[in-house]
């Protein structure tokens, strides 16, 4: 595993096995804004309570930008996220996200607080945050708990092809609540007829730089 810069500063890595990286080279930092926080997070504006579930912990920012929107809105939110090989805290502890965000909530502290947290337990990290990190393999895996937002973050597919399938998805889309968003970075045409055909209306987004698009998909309400 190695630590690399990207063009806006914050770190990735790269997985040596896959030839991958956890996000893309033109800006990690600027990748998760585009792709989680603006075209799903930000995008439910109005709710007061939130449930998130993210495949794919990896570095833990999608958590960490979730977590300092959610406060700053005042959006009371329960984060879950499931990983089957997390990081090591020696590698966690040179990720420089929590230098480059500023302001009153101390991110820095905040990423910390993230990765301490314990697996399989609901953990308060701010009274308007609480993270559930789920440590096990998406394959046959069954929420027990709904969820508004699903940020899909698997490696492409690809690099983990198992990680995308139409199982995964109809189990997903019947675990979602009405009216629930799903983002992702990955826009094959694949990806999109699984999508459609567990149910999800979707529609594709100006991507960040160095992607063309995004992928959003909806649960319809009724």
């Amino acid at each position: 595993m190695q630590l690399i810069t990207t063009s806006d500063g914050s770190h990735t890595l790269f997985v040596p096995r896959l030839n991958e990286h956890y996000h893309s080279t033109f800006g990690a930092l600027t990748e998760s804004m585009h792709v989680y926080l603006q075209a799903g997070f930000e995008s439910l504006a109005g709710k007061q309570e939130v449930r998130v579930f993210e495949v794919g912990f990896g570095t833990g920012l999608n958590t960490l930008l979730t977590c300092l929107s959610a406060v700053e809105k005042g959006v009371h939110t329960t984060y879950y996220t499931i990983e089957s090989d997390p990081l090591e805290a020696e590698l966690t502890k040179k990720l420089n996200y929590g230098n480059l965000l500023s302001g009153n909530l101390k991110p820095g502290e905040l990423f910390t607080s993230i990765h301490q947290a314990p697996w399989n337990k609901t953990v308060k990290i701010h009274p308007d945050f609480s993270l559930h990190k789920i440590h096990a393999s998406l394959i046959g895996y069954r929420p027990d708990f709904t969820f508004d937002l699903l940020y899909y973050d698997a490696f492409a597919p690809d690099k983990q092809a198992e990680m995308w399938s139409p199982d995964i998805f109809r189990t997903l889309f019947e675990k979602m609540n009405p009216g629930g968003i799903l983002v992702t970075y990955c826009v094959k045409g694949e990806v999109k007829s699984m999508l459609r055909q567990a149910g999800f209306d979707i529609e594709k987004l100006p991507g960040p730089p160095g992607k063309r698009e995004i992928l959003r998909g909806r649960k319809r309400k009724t």
